[in-house]
């Protein structure tokens, strides 16, 4: 008894449609997706690397940077009632990592190792004495002094001894980087190493001896002018 084929299919049944050339797995087209991708991002960053290394006057992406700011603008003075004390200059490493949330980091991710340079300086303000602040006996040759603590001032970096040390970069950063820039991540740096700085700048003592340094500035101008006792008292934090 001879087998039926495909072609010999009865009547009322349809044979199963041909596979077209043009079509392709789902898979398949993802993959070749991705290999365009990868690519093209090599290309990319291949160019960028390539630019690097030419001369200046041949690269046609070249930059000169001119300076075409204003004058400064005076908005306004204020005079200052404050003593500066002591003064802390701090060095502080910054360690920012950003990982991809589903990518490798050789994909997604960079780590930037910042070096941030800054002093805070310590200040009574004297501003903040009352009309008791200061007592002296009826001969002249004690007097007594009531005063605040001393304050921290803002951190103030210094930014040309501040800098980026190294940048570790995934392959999608790389090529976002080179068709953009984000200053928002120098900003975050910056404001990081602010942070740290007048955390240490706090916890190290640098009020207490700012303190310190008030009341002997005290002492000796009042023995200067003729007290022989002097009591410098300092409120309760």
């Amino acid at each position: 008894m001879a087998r039926s084929r495909p072609d010999d299919a009865g009547p009322g049944t349809e044979a199963p449609p041909a596979p077209s050339r043009g079509h392709q797995p789902p898979r398949r087209r993802i993959g070749v997706a991705l290999l365009l991708v990868a690519a093209t991002v090599a290309a990319v960053i291949a160019l960028q690397n390539g630019l690097r290394l030419l001369p200046h006057w041949l690269n046609p992406f070249a930059e000169t940077t001119r300076d075409r700011s204003g004058p400064a603008l005076l908005r306004s003075v204020r005079d200052m009632h404050r003593y500066q004390a002591a003064s802390g200059d701090f060095q502080v490493v910054v360690d920012l990592d950003k990982e991809g949330k589903y990518l490798p980091n050789s994909l997604r991710g960079r780590r930037t190792l910042f070096i941030g340079q800054g002093t805070v300086n310590a200040y009574v303000d004297f501003s903040r004495l009352g009309s008791g602040a200061i007592s002296v006996n009826s001969d002249r040759t004690a007097a007594t002094v009531r005063l605040p603590h001393a304050q921290l001032d803002s951190t103030s970096l210094d930014p040309k001894r501040s800098y980026v040390f190294s940048t570790q970069r995934g392959l999608f950063d790389r090529v976002g980087d080179f068709f953009s820039s984000n200053p928002n991540d120098q900003q975050q740096l910056y404001v990081l190493a602010a942070q740290k700085i007048q955390t240490a700048a706090r916890d190290g003592g640098l009020q207490a001896r700012a303190d310190q340094n008030t009341k002997t500035m005290l002492e000796n101008m009042l023995r200067a002018l003729g007290f022989k006792t002097i009591t410098v008292q300092q409120a309760a934090q």
